[in-house]
This record gives structure tokens, C-alpha cells and sequence, in this order.
């Protein structure tokens, strides 16, 4: 479906939302498209390319109105490469500690890295003029979700400051290909080291305003709640609202079964705007001991790949992984610790279950 690879782990299928699995995304910087992961909260729409435009309005001195001709011939052509995380990325390892009703069971493979190609954000809004007063950006949809209370368009916002930078990008590309409609063709947002909520795609508004979206997805959904709180009674604005990507990893291959003795193991660990990865351990004793896994080269806003050889006895062996940023952050021990009754942001450290044998 939608030109994804046939082992494609489904959550749902109308709305498509799939991950791949995750020795999918070992060994592979990049990720190829058949494999990048899908989270759609509506169907997808049908948008018409050649008729399709884009506003830039609200807190800005002219407003904008324009075509993906006008977005190639008017600005500087961008290519970067940027891992999107969903916010309910390793779900499932919460859903080990206490369930969540209604929530897909993510695995790890709610995470992709892509090269993007389109223009800057921050392009598009300086023709624009940003006025004196704004504080956010917000991005809309005409994808209908139909989780959100009385079913309305997607939308969601990020702070102006964050739009403003340089690395934020309106994209009509992914993997030198022209943006799949299942990735959100024909332009989508794509805003580096934020939860992949605020990458919105299938763009038809930029608006700048001094609060932010009043979307159910900014104001209800992808709000962090506390522990003891019933997301059926809370109101909008309640918790705070999800942005950066919190630390986490995960561990890719192998799982399962295998040749008793020395293993590698293969995974990734990622971090949002602002910091960086820098040490990865792995664990085969629950903690006791730990040797340092190697890094790829760090990127920025980009996960990076790690590597360890373990010795694996015969028999059970649970391998733990955990990673340490560079405000000097390590993740947390376990799924209890950061367990929210939405199912967001599993930052505890990772493990996998290998057999010796």
C-alpha cells in the first residue's frame, strides 16, 4: 500500500500508518522511501499539483499567495537531510508498563531520515514581511482527521523563531524524488529536530499570528499530560505542548535467536534541535557493566547510527542500550519513569531480547 515495502508493520490502514521494521533501518543513514514510516490521522488527500496554492497571511505586511512554480522559479532551491521522529515513537514499550487505550503501539521504527528539497521557510515569510507582534506559525491542511473532536483539518504551529531559522523548510522533494502523496505532495513542512506532528504535510496555509494554532493537534492532541491525569476530561491547553525531540534509542538488529558468542548489534539514538548524541552504551548484564558502542558521523538534525559487538552466552540474554546528549543528558531507566496516558515521548532506554544458541 502506498508503495510501501510488503513487511511494513500496519497499525491501521484507513488511515494508512505503518513503520517499518526495525532491521529495516539498520546500517541505513538514509532511508528509502518504500521504508520511511506513515502517520496520517485523515485519508490522503487528493490535491491537484497544478492548481494547488499556498498562503502565507495573518501578522505579515503582504500576503502571499503561491504556486509551486512560483516556490522554484522565486527562491533559493534547498537539499537537506533531517530525521523525522513521530511523538509516539517506542509506544509500545510503554504499553509494557501500563496500557493506553485507543493509542497505536508504535515500535521504533516511528523514525526516518530523508534528504528534503525545497526553499527555506524563512524565505518565504521574509517576502512576506513578518510583523512586529508575531510569535508563531502555524501550518494548515485540508486532511480531515477524523480522532480529532467534531473532525477538522489538520493544523499545528511552531514558535516564529523556530520557523525563522534557516533549516526549516517548505518541501516538494524527498530522495531527489518528487514528495510522494502519502508524504504529503505536493509541499509539505519540514522543521528539524521537532516531533514529526509539527512537519505538517499536504501544506495549503502559512499563517503567522501572535498565539499559537488553535488546532485540535496543537491545543489537544501532542500535549504532554501527567501521569494521573484522564485525557477523556481534559480541555484544550491542558499539559504542555510537545516540540523538540526528547532523547532516545533504539536497538534495530538482530532480535531473537542467534549464534551464541561475539554479535553486533546495530541501532540509532537521536536528540532534537540543540544538542547532539554523543555516546551510546550498551549493556548485557541489567547495568551492571558497559562498553561504548561507536557513532557514525554526527549530522545536525540528524539521528546517528551506532554499532557494538557483544558476547552473547547461550541461552537468555536482554541487552539494554542507553545514550547520553551533549548538555550531558542520559535517558531515563525505564518505561515507568516517563509512562503519560497519551503514550508520547518514550525516552527510557531501550532493550532487546536475544537467545544464545
Amino acid at each position: 500500500m502506498w508503495g510501501k515495502r510488503d513487511d511494513m508493520v500496519v497499525h491501521e490502514t484507513d488511515p494508512y500508518n505503518a513503520e517499518p521494521p526495525p532491521h529495516a533501518l539498520a546500517g541505513h543513514l538514509v532511508t528509502p522511501v518504500h521504508t520511511f514510516y506513515v502517520r496520517n490521522h485523515g485519508q490522503v488527500p487528493t490535491v491537484d499539483a497544478g492548481s494547488w496554492r499556498l498562503r502565507v497571511d495573518g501578522l505579515v505586511d503582504e500576503p502571499l499567495s503561491l504556486g509551486l512554480a512560483d516556490l522554484r522559479r522565486d527562491f533559493e532551491h534547498v537539499r537537506s537531510l533531517v530525521t523525522l521522529q513521530c511523538a509516539g515513537n517506542r509506544r509500545s514499550g510503554l504499553m509494557s508498563f501500563r496500557d493506553i487505550p485507543g493509542e497505536h503501539p508504535w515500535g521504533g521504527g516511528a523514525t526516518s531520515t530523508a534528504w528534503w528539497t525545497g526553499v527555506r521557510l524563512s524565505d518565504v515569510l521574509a517576502r512576506a514581511g513578518v510583523q512586529t507582534g508575531a510569535a508563531h506559525v502555524w501550518f494548515e491542511a485540508p486532511d480531515v482527521a477524523g480522532d480529532a473532536e467534531g473532525a477538522q483539518p489538520y493544523g499545528s504551529s511552531v514558535p516564529v523563531d523556530r520557523a525563522l531559522s534557516p533549516d526549516v523548510l517548505l518541501a516538494w522533494g524527498m530522495q531527489d524524488q518528487d514528495l510522494p502523496p502519502v508524504h504529503g505532495a505536493p509541499l509539505r513542512a519540514v522543521v528539524p529536530g521537532y516531533i514529526g506532528a509539527r512537519s505538517v504535510k499536504w501544506l495549503s496555509r502559512v499563517g503567522v499570528h501572535d498565539e499559537p494554532s488553535d488546532n485540535y493537534f496543537q491545543q489537544v492532541a501532542y500535549r504532554m499530560l501527567a501521569a494521573d491525569v484522564d485525557p477523556a476530561t481534559t480541555a484544550p491547553g491542558d499539559g504542555f505542548p510537545l516540540g523538540p525531540v526528547a532523547l532516545g534509542c533504539e536497538v534495530l538488529a538482530p532480535s531473537g535467536p542467534v549464534a551464541a558468542g561475539r554479535v553486533g548489534l546495530q541501532g540509532y539514538a537521536h536528540v532534537g534541535e540543540g544538542r547532539h548524541v554523543v555516546r551510546v552504551d550498551v549493556s548485557t548484564d541489567g547495568g551492571s557493566s558497559w562498553v561504548q558502542a561507536s557513532l557514525d558521523e554526527q549530522l545536525d538534525g540528524v539521528w546517528r547510527l551506532w554499532e557494538c559487538d557483544v558476547e552473547v552466552p547461550v541461552g537468555p540474554c536482554r541487552v539494554t542500550v542507553r545514550a547520553w546528549d551533549s548538555s550531558a543528558t542520559c535517558q531515563p531507566e525505564a518505561a515507568a519513569y516517563v509512562w503519560n496516558p497519551k503514550g508520547y515521548v518514550n525516552s527510557s532506554w531501550a532493550t532487546v531480547d536475544l537467545v544464545g544458541r
